[in-house]
């Protein structure tokens, strides 16, 4: 109130501080969608007044202070960012505005209407106060199409069958707007090259009614150009698949398949290959739907950078009932052998973070089908920062993977190519080593396979298979320590010595957050994830009590379902309030007791309840005794619940903030003498870890760094009626790569 206060001595003599507007309706009817109209009417109430801040004019006061002969570096650098010029009363037009909102109200059918204002002042402050007296608006009684000649006629009638005009409807312009678009995309989508929404214009007539009824009538405008009246067909397809723009990439021999021309300068993509990722065809009319969606099934191949697709009309052939199209399809390739060295910060869920070296060798297209082939090698050294001084949970980790990605369906079973309308399938096989060391208490060394497809199903949803997951781990240079810590805990010992893993993984992911302008968006995943089962078959037995064996290694069965649910919702000003909610259950069976050590869910850390460190939350309301951080946690489990929300906020360019909360933890379905108080029970609302915390973003362009400070406030692992204690003095700091969801 100090700074408000502080702008008064500032404002001329003679002149107030324009504050703002409202607005009220009066109408002798029902409006229909009265808050709609209304936030529509005060869209118009113009000029915005200058912003507030608790009360305080920030924005004026720092004008008002550049205004001073020497204002300073601060003050210069202060008015840039938030200094705002002053809005007086002198600076509003009520009589101008008045006239918006008439024109508004007659845009939506509210003839006749009228508008008064009202000015009172205050000290130096002024607001303004409009009063609309609304009249009954005009609604249809019919909606018809005036005669024109074939065939853009009967196309145009076939049209009105869909069209949302109902009788009764309200005066709209911004309506009439919506339905010319709608009629104008389905003229398109039935080969109407030329035409234009432009071209058609409503008639309202009101003759024949004298209690505000109308009859529209819409029309095609005079001179319209008979190409826009007519079809198109596409009478030739031209692929260019190796196109250069700095070169002559036009002048080459067509290779014809399947009724398309495929253009290359030197052998390139095999035109089998390529040809079911084009969706037009000779013959067909034109459809815009079916240009972008070759455009996408071409950008995603992964071997383009460039798609252009464009329609020449070959006015030779067009006559007074069809127009003919050729279709020119430019692919620009990307670079086909790249190399790329990262020297990576790697933070990762099990909250460690370090450096790390990456180099990776992309050979795209290699077989001329669109394959891309990588070579990945990584060198990284981390350290588990929110550990205390814990040498013992460092680790070295050095691995190689390589992948091939096939832009097409490797099946016995050829599946038609309309089956996958929005996409084509892709085939991955990836082979991968890694090798980790933890110091001073034992090494491992896993070797993994996998096989199968991922396709998009439409914009929103991507489904994942992997019939073939093979895992193999084994445990090395054990330490003495790590013995006596496997010795005392066999479940431990059982989850390393399931060596093989052989399964089935599916995933199901609906993103509704690729539409970042919505004010709701969705995001949901399901992974299902089953091994043992087939490998079972061939088993051999060692008696009783005595796990399985496949070549001579134990063998894990179980299945496990994770539920992964974000809610985000955009309250403006690039403010968001993100939700999480996520459930996951394993079961073991059959071979196994428990779940392996690598797909056991653990909790806290940077992507979970951040007021715990990694792995140090749950089970249930199991506490560890020992305050020595160089203990090797193990304090897992096969069941995890979790739920988050956070509230995200600018503070300036690229820094955001956030206030979040956190809850969740893990259960085991059996009792683990190793881990008492862990079993899943009917009171798992109160074995809720819960904590809270402010955390900062520097996001660059999508790329995030994120530091998050957060205290428990319910700590399951202590006494009932010990539990809620916001322990703010004993905040835990998470540094992560990415936003936790």
């Amino acid at each position: 109130m100090v700074q408000s206060c502080s702008i008064t001595k500032h404002i001329p003599e003679g002149e107030h501080l324009y504050t703002g507007a409202t607005i009220s309706m009066e109408s002798d009817s029902t409006i229909t969608n009265e808050p709609l109209l209304k936030d529509e009417l005060e869209k118009v109430l113009l000029p915005e007044p200058n912003s507030t801040f608790l009360g305080m004019h920030l924005g004026l006061y720092y004008y008002y202070k550049m205004q001073k002969k020497h204002p300073g570096f601060i003050n210069r650098w202060l008015y840039k960012k938030y200094g705002e010029e002053p809005v007086y009363q002198s600076d509003v037009e009520p009589s101008e505005v008045r006239n918006l909102i008439l024109n508004r109200l007659e845009n939506r059918g509210f003839f006749y209407s009228s508008a008064d204002s009202e000015i009172t002042e205050k000290d130096y402050k002024s607001s303004i106060h409009y009063t609309t007296r609304i009249a009954p608006p005009y609604t249809m009684e019919r909606y018809e199409l005036d005669s024109f000649s074939d065939p853009i006629y009967s196309e145009i009638a076939k049209t009105l069958n869909n069209t949302p005009f109902k009788k009764g409807m309200r005066f709209d312009l911004s309506n009439f707007e919506l339905e010319r678009s709608r009629i104008d995309a389905e003229l398109k989508q039935k080969g109407y090259y030329n035409f234009n929404a432009q071209f058609l214009i409503f008639e309202a007539d009101t003759n024949r009614y004298k209690n505000k009824r109308f009859d529209l009538y819409l029309r095609l405008k005079k001179e319209v150009p008979q190409k826009a009246q007519v079809p198109y067909k596409i009478t030739k397809v031209n692929i260019y698949s190796n196109y250069d723009l700095e070169k002559d990439s036009l002048v080459s021999n067509p290779t014809r398949f399947n009724n398309k021309n495929f253009i290359e300068t030197e052998p390139f993509f095999k035109p089998k290959y390529l040809d079911p990722f084009v969706t037009l065809e000779e013959g067909q009319l034109y459809n815009p739907q079916n240009s972008r969606n070759t455009a996408r099934r071409l950008s995603t191949i992964g071997a383009y950078k460039y798609v252009n697709i464009q329609y020449k009309e070959i006015d030779s052939l067009t006559n007074d009932s069809l127009g003919h199209l050729q279709a020119d399809i430019y692919l620009s390739p990307l670079n086909k052998r790249s190399l790329r060295t990262e020297l990576q910060a790697v933070s990762k869920s099990n909250n460690f973070a370090g450096p790390a070296l990456a180099i990776t060798y992309t050979n795209r297209n290699i077989f001329s089908g669109g394959e891309t082939f990588s070579v990945s090698g990584k060198l990284g050294f981390e350290k588990q920062i929110a550990s205390g001084n814990s040498n013992s949970l460092n680790s070295t980790e050095l691995g190689i993977k390589s992948e091939l990605v096939v832009p097409r369906m490797l099946f016995p079973i050829k599946f038609d190519d309309n089956y996958f309308k929005y996409s084509i399938p892709k085939t991955k096989t990836s082979l991968g080593l890694d090798y980790l060391s933890r110091s001073n208490l034992y090494a491992l060394l896993s070797g993994n396979v996998k096989f199968g497809y991922t396709w998009d199903a439409n914009k929103f949803v991507t489904h994942e298979i992997n019939p073939v997951t093979v895992n193999y781990t084994q445990l090395l240079n054990t330490s003495p320590e790590f013995e006596q810590i496997l010795d005392e805990n066999p479940y431990l010992q059982e989850s390393f010595d399931q060596e093989f893993i052989s399964g089935l993984m599916y995933s199901f992911t609906y993103n509704g957050m690729v539409n970042a302008k919505d004010k709701h968006q969705f995001y949901f995943n399901a992974t299902f994830d089953i091994a043992g089962n087939s490998i079972s078959l061939f088993g051999k037995d060692h008696g009783e009590n005595q796990p399985k064996t496949f070549l001579g290694l134990a063998y894990a069965q179980y299945a496990k379902l994770d539920l992964d649910f974000h809610y985000h919702l955009d309250i403006g000003k690039h403010q968001v309030i993100a939700t999480r909610l996520f459930g996951g259950y394993g079961l073991a069976y059959g071979n196994s007791n428990i779940l392996p050590f690598v797909k056991q869910y653990y909790a806290g850390g940077p992507y979970s309840v951040r007021a715990f460190r990694i792995r140090s939350l749950g089970p249930g309301t199991f506490s560890e005794e020992t305050d020595n951080d160089d203990t090797y946690i193990d304090q897992a489990g096969n069941i995890r619940l979790e739920a988050n929300i956070e509230y995200r906020f600018p503070i300036i360019s690229f820094l955001k903030g956030a206030v979040f909360v956190d809850a969740g933890n893990i259960w085991n379905s059996k009792e683990n003498e190793t881990l008492p108080g862990g079993k899943f029970s009917s009171s798992f609302i109160n074995e809720l870890g819960m904590g809270a915390g402010i955390g900062a973003r520097i996001d660059i362009q999508g790329f995030v760094v994120r530091f998050d400070l957060a205290a428990p406030f319910h700590d399951p692992s202590l006494p009932e009626g010990e539990r809620y204690d916001f322990r703010i003095d004993e905040p835990i700091f998470n540094f992560a790569i990415g936003y936790p969801f």
